[in-house]
C-alpha cells in the first residue's frame, strides 16, 4: 500500500506568503484611498437623481450603471490627481498625512499614472456607453478640479472653495446629460 505524502510548506515560506498577501491588500487599499470613495458616493447620488428628472420615463438600468461607473472613474481620477499635486503639503495636516503619498507607501509616478488612467477610462466609458456630452462634462469637471481648483486657487486664494464648488455641480449635469443628451437651463 502506498502512503500519500503531503508536502508541508516551511514556516518561512508560509510567513512570506502571508506577508505578500498583506502587502497586496495594503496596495489595493491605497489605490482605493486615492479615489476618496466616501466623497464619490455623495457625487454619485447627485448624479443619480437628475437622471430621473431629465426624461419622461425612468432611465434604463444599463444607462444608470455605465453613468455611475464613468462618474466613479472621473471623480476617482480627479481625486488621485489632486493627491499627486498636493503631495508636498499633505504630510502637514493630520487628516491627510496617512494618505499613500505622504506616508511613503506609493511613489508620485504611480499616483499620477493611476489618476490619468482613471480619467481616460472615464471619458472612454461615458463616451462609448452613455454619450459624448456626458463624457465631455465629466472631463471638464476633472480638469477644472485639478487645474483651476487644485493648482491655481487652492494655495493662492481664500475663494478657492467657492470656485471649487462649481465642480460639485458637475455630477448632476452628467446625470442629466446621460438621459437627455443635452444641457438646458433647467439643470444649470
Amino acid at each position: 500500500m502506498l502512503k500519500s505524502t503531503t508536502v508541508k510548506e516551511s514556516p518561512s515560506s508560509e510567513a512570506e506568503l502571508k506577508r505578500e498577501q498583506a502587502l497586496v491588500r495594503l496596495a489595493i487599499s491605497d489605490y482605493i484611498m486615492l479615489t476618496k470613495p466616501r466623497i464619490i458616493l455623495l457625487l454619485l447620488i447627485t448624479t443619480f437623481v437628475p437622471m430621473f428628472l431629465a426624461g419622461p420615463t425612468a432611465p434604463d438600468g444599463w444607462l444608470i450603471f455605465w453613468t455611475m461607473v464613468g462618474g466613479f472613474l472621473a471623480a476617482g481620477g480627479a481625486n488621485a490627481l489632486n493627491q499627486f499635486v498636493d503631495r508636498d503639503i499633505d504630510h502637514v495636516m493630520v487628516r491627510t498625512r496617512r494618505r499613500p503619498l505622504p506616508s511613503g507607501r506609493m511613489k508620485p509616478a504611480q499616483v499620477l499614472v493611476f489618476g490619468v488612467l482613471l480619467g481616460t477610462l472615464s471619458f472612454w466609458v461615458l463616451w462609448r456607453q452613455v454619450n459624448l456630452l456626458s463624457a465631455l462634462i465629466a472631463l471638464f469637471g476633472l480638469l477644472f478640479y485639478v487645474f483651476v481648483y487644485t493648482l491655481l486657487l487652492k494655495r493662492s486664494s481664500t475663494q478657492n472653495i467657492v470656485v471649487g464648488g462649481l465642480v460639485g455641480a458637475v455630477p448632476p449635469l452628467v446625470g442629466w446629460a446621460a438621459v437627455a443628451n443635452e444641457i438646458s437651463l433647467l439643470p444649470l
